[in-house]
């Protein structure tokens, strides 16, 4: 407990003897317990079991293991009565309650603490592949939409190893793998393709009973739950609700499947408990999609967040918002997420009132192509391998910058990584799938030949470049710049050569 004296000392008494408390009062009164110490807490950090206070002590801060002694492992739970919480993540950890000084807080976390005692088994709810993560390649970092959106702060960078999950933070919020451009990071259960099964099934169902005009109301397990409740009498018949655990576990895969699967609307219903990092992100998404939407010819508000606690939100459901009848889709139901979205707009696309070649999306999306500055790019092929997607591609026998557009997921990791800043994303959508997938030449040249061997080791615009920079250096005689002209072996006989010969240098420099 960590708090004022007399307020920790009343806790711990209405707790009663079946719970170990040890206060850290933060005043000047004096503890009715044994188990106490005076002092100021600099930061607390841990989860359900695993608690550990770092206090302040002058200039030092110290571990309050260093303070309790031997034997001493953490805390299991911790109340904190400050004024001003020591957390304050979104979502807090498991076995961390604060009052904020409010005495009806205070009860209700004392009511809490001992359902928290016993062994309890923690779900991990995530998949993490670390193969096709954007966040960071050779210490350049991109994207860190994950890291963003997550409510519990249970996601953090580990450089170019890519994230690190504590899964004993994360509480399943789901915004991570709707954030995640590349699915590297998705939700564990229930799996991606089980989760449109469910969709499929539920409007084919109605259908099969004769409903017509089905909308989909998404709504979590737990306030939105209670609000469908409050709301479906009133409701019409052709609402579907459909319960997930969090309401952010959701994303386009799944929001435009509903729609190719024969919704004629998506309505997501917050009921005022989703955390505003997830509210955020679920925003950004709906803006991509609705993009999508517009750019077939489709209304974007077929697709839309709505307050459930504003009485007004059945105005979202209005007809006017909602897609045309088109022929439900019959794709199969696969854990990729991207290949999902694919599959889903091809299928709307297919159907749709306006098919435009491709389109504009808002910075950020998921999908679109990279431009080249040709003047600049000297095909290092430094982007080639920061790509963690296969979008950029290196040339099978000849100097080649190549580009396949359906895998590129606008990370910006390229643009970061290139030398001569000569490359740059841009969000787009090309519908056409064929040359979606089409592998384009970006950027050729013929390779430059050793002068020694004829061997091709480089491309002349690398070799220009490399002289360039080193043109009037102190250290680079024409020797050295005959070198640079050579492959790697050839460049190490020459100089064995001139050390075994000094005149073979001055003898290649006249017939030179």
């Amino acid at each position: 407990m960590i708090g004022p004296g007399a307020e920790a000392s009343a806790a711990a008494q209405g707790l009663g003897s079946e719970l170990r408390c040890f206060l850290v009062v933060t005043d000047e009164a004096a503890p009715d317990s044994p188990s106490s110490l005076h002092a100021q807490p600099a930061s607390l950090s841990g989860h359900l079991g695993e608690f550990r206070l770092s206090l302040q002590a002058g200039e030092q801060t110290l571990d309050l293991s260093q303070v309790v002694g031997e034997g001493f492992s953490g805390f299991d739970i911790v109340l904190d009565l400050g004024a001003k919480p020591l957390l304050d993540s979104a979502l807090l950890p498991v076995g961390y309650l604060a009052t904020g000084g409010d005495a009806g807080a205070l009860e209700t976390a004392l009511e809490e603490i001992p359902e928290l005692v016993g062994e309890f088994e923690k779900p991990q709810f995530f998949v993490y592949d670390a193969a096709i993560c954007a966040h960071s390649r050779s210490g350049i970092q991109a994207c860190t939409r994950c890291i963003d959106s997550c409510p519990a702060d249970a996601i953090t960078s580990a450089g170019d190893q890519g994230i690190s999950v504590d899964p004993h933070l994360c509480q399943g919020a789901g915004s991570c793998a709707s954030a995640c451009p590349s699915g590297a990071i998705r939700y564990a259960y229930p799996q991606l393709g089980d989760s449109l099964e469910r969709i499929r099934d539920l409007l084919g169902g109605y259908r099969s009973a004769g409903g017509t005009d089905p909308v989909l109301v998404v709504h979590d397990a737990e306030a939105g739950r209670q609000r469908w409740g409050e709301v479906s009498a009133q409701a019409a018949g052709n609402l579907l609700p459909l319960e997930v655990a969090e309401l952010g576990s959701l994303g386009m895969d799944q929001w435009l499947s509903a729609l190719a699967f024969g919704a004629r609307r998506v309505t997501l219903l917050d009921a005022g408990n989703t955390p505003q990092r997830v509210l955020q992100e679920l925003k950004a998404q709906l803006e991509f999609a609705g993009a999508l939407l517009e750019g077939m010819g489709y209304p974007p508000g077929a697709l839309a967040l709505a307050d459930a606690a504003d009485g007004t939100w059945l105005a979202l459901l209005d007809p006017a918002h909602a897609m045309p009848e088109i022929p439900p889709a019959a794709y199969a139901c696969m854990d990729e997420k991207r290949t999902m979205i694919r599959f889903a707009v091809d299928h709307l696309w297919q159907q749709a009132p306006r098919q435009r070649p491709l389109i504009s999306l808002p910075t950020g999306a998921p999908f679109g192509e990279v431009s080249l500055v040709d003047s600049r790019c000297t095909l290092c092929l430094a982007c080639v391998s920061q790509c963690p997607a296969k979008a950029l591609l290196a040339g099978d026998d000849s100097p080649q910058l190549r580009f396949v557009e359906d895998n590129c997921i606008q990370c910006g990791l390229c643009a970061r990584s290139c030398p001569e800043n000569a490359i740059a994303p841009s969000p787009r959508y090309l519908f056409d799938g064929p040359q979606r997938r089409k592998v384009r030449v970006l950027k050729e040249e013929a390779p430059f030949l050793c002068i020694r061997c004829g061997k091709p080791f480089a491309t002349r615009s690398v070799i220009d470049k490399i002289s360039g920079s080193l043109r009037g250096h102190p250290n680079f005689g024409p020797a050295e710049f005959r070198r640079i002209q050579m492959c790697e072996d050839c460049r190490v006989k020459d100089m064995f050569q001139a050390e075994l010969d000094p005149t073979a240098e001055s003898r290649q420099e006249a017939r030179s």
